[in-house]
């Protein structure tokens, strides 16, 4: 029995390596795109935090005064403390959600490494779990538009793994080579469901947001699953989409 195997190009890779000036057009566009996306998705994270958040918070602070005042022996008291306990999953689900919206550099991490090693403090994650991640090569600056999606996407995959693989071991890998940039997260855990693996599964939007950022910043993402055997997210990105200019004149 082989590997259950899915590649999501996000672009032809021959078309992609022969196109010419034509080729660094439509990366200018692609990085303009990009950078319009993460102004667009920092204001909707303000704006959920001025105003849903914070109206939350206020309501959960009036909350818990009412539910002090109340008798020990009220009746009421126990419905009131698990409404509390409610709202506070609400406001730290809503928290994280305006974490998923900002950039790595607005967490001000130093490092894309740094800033997947701190996914699983951040999400709240089983500490049970061993983690780590790995650095190969000497790290480039990536693009800022691009470094967004590819933080995002070994997020969604450091969590799934955690979440719901059933692993003991996660790993991320990040490579810097002269050709491109290369993560990988990987799991000793159960495997991927063939089915879920192609389709998704109802209600979950993980697998689909990866394939869909890959295809933005024309990357390939595959996916590799066996029961029992884990599984490993493979993001490839070619080194004139990945790095800024003068990362690929130093490393030509």
């Amino acid at each position: 029995m082989g590997f259950n195997v899915l590649v999501h190009p996000g672009l032809n890779q021959e078309a992609m390596f022969a196109r010419g000036s034509a080729t660094k057009g439509s990366t200018t566009n692609r990085n303009t795109r990009c950078e319009e996306r993460l102004e667009e998705r920092a204001r909707i994270a303000r704006e959920l935090h001025d105003t849903l958040l914070q109206g939350f918070f206020s309501v959960s602070l009036q909350l818990q005064t009412m539910v002090n005042n109340l008798p020990a022996d009220s009746t009421s008291k126990p419905r009131f403390t698990d409404l509390m306990l409610l709202m506070n999953r609400v406001l730290e689900q809503g928290r994280l959600m305006v974490q998923g919206l900002r950039s790595p550099q607005e967490r001000q991490f130093f490092s894309l490494a740094e800033a997947l090693a701190g996914v699983p403090r951040e999400l709240g994650l089983s500490s049970d779990i061993r983690f780590r991640v790995l650095v190969e090569g000497l790290p480039k600056e990536l693009r800022a538009s691009l470094a967004d999606e590819v933080y995002g996407i070994g997020r969604e995959a450091i969590f799934n793994a955690f979440r719901h693989s059933q692993a003991t071991q996660v790993e991320a890998k990040i490579e810097y080579r002269a050709s491109g940039f290369r993560l990988s997260v990987r799991d000793n855990g159960c495997g991927i469901d063939p089915q879920h693996l192609r389709w998704g599964r109802n209600g979950h939007w993980g697998l689909q947001g990866m394939r869909e950022r890959a295809e933005r910043i024309g990357a390939r993402l595959r996916i590799l699953s066996r029961a029992a055997l884990g599984t490993e997210v493979e993001l490839w990105v070619p080194a004139r989409i990945a790095l800024v200019q003068n990362e690929i004149s130093a490393v030509s």
